[in-house]
């Protein structure tokens, strides 16, 4: 009997997901690694930040999502290191062979050479990250209701959000709703409304990717809610109690004792390894340049797919980040590695856009699907019903629809937990 074809993928994310459960049908053994049982819907993570959703609602079991797949095996472990050579993948407690290796490790957070930003300023790409700026926002307005110094207690209520592209604005609107709306009649000694909530870019405007009327529209929805936009201005420092900025020349200092981090990412740290051992060097962002079937150079049994491809579109731009090109990358190297095992030839991978979409707070949101551009509720409309399409099983669907059914008619975030870090160490005593 011949030996079946061992496809093994580095990472459970969009990209590395699809190409598994693209190749169920396929006469190949497929072993996904990854250092997390689950996938996450990242998409959605500001949700989990701000209190609309729990983690359980956005994440589902990698073992639960390919229990069917009778070729697929899921190993829960760490990549660290490729041998090309010798066809095989390091672990760090152990190691696979693989005929076909499909890396797809995702991104982490970019503080552009600013490491030690991330201590005052946690970005948003783990579950721990978003339970973490949950418990910095919910934290900020108790210890607020506690203060007693003026001056202070404002700098409890300012919230700083570094980055003005769809994650920034999500988020920013989001903090909006929660200050004017959901802990509204909930606090004694503070108002919440009161909150001033700063929006940051060092560009001309919020969601640069798009178009510039769009752009327009959806700083108009925030400042509508409250939110102060403040671009062209970039970060210079961040404390545990301020961020200073520059404007121009201009160089401010803003008390504020919150500040979100939604400014970039870089690609995994496994791209470093990957490029040693191929030879091949990193491009901006930390990214691999790969041939248009998504194949390494000199390495045609190594393909890279979603944040760590460096891959250009017709147009000599790279394909974004997103989600969207992952899972289209994922679905396009399982299908070429089945047309190499029958002999059929694959053209270079083209990513279809179906348009961009970003919402800002309560029944808002902005739509490009190239053909057509909208805003407000109807942008708001289909932005929910397609995040829950790409949402990960049925059962994931149906919560997620029944909370942000609740949540929109309740106006209230169930989800408010403060978690994790000892509480008597930051709050001022009694």
């Amino acid at each position: 009997m011949p030996k079946m074809h061992r496809v093994v993928i580095v990472g459970g994310g969009f990209g590395g997901l699809y190409a598994a459960l693209t190749l169920r049908n396929a006469s190949v053994e497929v072993t996904l690694v990854d250092r997390r049982n689950f996938h996450l819907f990242q998409p959605l993570l500001y949700q989990v930040a701000t209190g609309a959703l729990s983690p359980a609602n956005i994440a589902s079991p990698l073992r639960h999502i390919l229990r069917h797949r009778d070729n697929a095996t899921v190993l829960l472990g760490e990549a660290i290191d490729i041998r090309p050579q010798e066809n095989v993948l390091v672990l760090r407690d152990g190691q696979l062979n693989y005929d076909s290796l499909i890396i797809a490790p995702g991104t982490q957070n970019n503080y552009f050479g600013h490491a030690d930003w991330a201590r005052h300023a946690p970005g948003l790409k783990s579950i721990e990250d978003a339970t973490e700026m949950r418990r910095r926002i919910l934290l900020a307005f108790e210890t607020a209701e506690r203060e007693t110094d003026a001056a202070k207690r404002q700098a409890w209520l300012t919230f700083v959000v570094v980055g003005g592209g769809p994650t920034g604005v999500e988020l920013a609107g989001s903090l909006a709703e929660i200050a004017r709306d959901t802990l509204r009649h909930e606090f004694r000694s503070i108002h919440p409304g009161s909150a001033v909530i700063i929006l940051l870019d060092a560009v001309d405007r919020v969601l640069p990717s798009y178009p510039p009327d769009l752009s327009a529209k959806a700083a108009r929805a925030l400042q509508k809610l409250g939110v102060t936009l403040e671009t062209q201005t970039s970060v210079t420092d961040i404390q545990e109690d301020f961020i200073e900025v520059k404007h121009g020349d201009a160089p401010r200092r803003i008390p504020a004792r919150t500040v979100l981090w939604a400014a970039g990412v870089q690609a995994s740290p496994l791209g470093q390894a990957l490029a040693k051992a191929t030879g091949r060097p990193l491009e901006r962002g930390g990214r691999l340049a790969v041939h248009p079937d998504l194949s390494v150079p000199g390495h045609e049994t190594i393909f890279v797919i979603g944040d760590l491809a460096q891959c250009a579109g017709p147009d000599g731009k790279p394909w974004p980040g997103i989600a969207p090109v992952a899972m289209q990358q994922g679905r396009y190297v399982a299908r070429l590695i089945e047309n190499r095992l029958s002999g059929k030839k694959t053209a270079p991978f083209r990513y279809a856009s179906k348009g961009d979409m970003a919402t800002i707070g309560r029944a808002a949101g902005v739509a490009d699907l190239g053909w057509v551009r909208f805003d407000g509720f109807l942008a708001w409309l289909a932005w929910l019903f397609i995040h829950l399409w790409f949402l990960v099983g049925f059962e994931d669907r149906l919560l997620v629809f029944t909370q942000w059914a609740w949540n929109y008619i309740s106006r209230n975030r169930s989800a408010r937990l403060i978690t994790g870090e000892n509480l008597a160490k930051i709050q001022p005593p009694l």
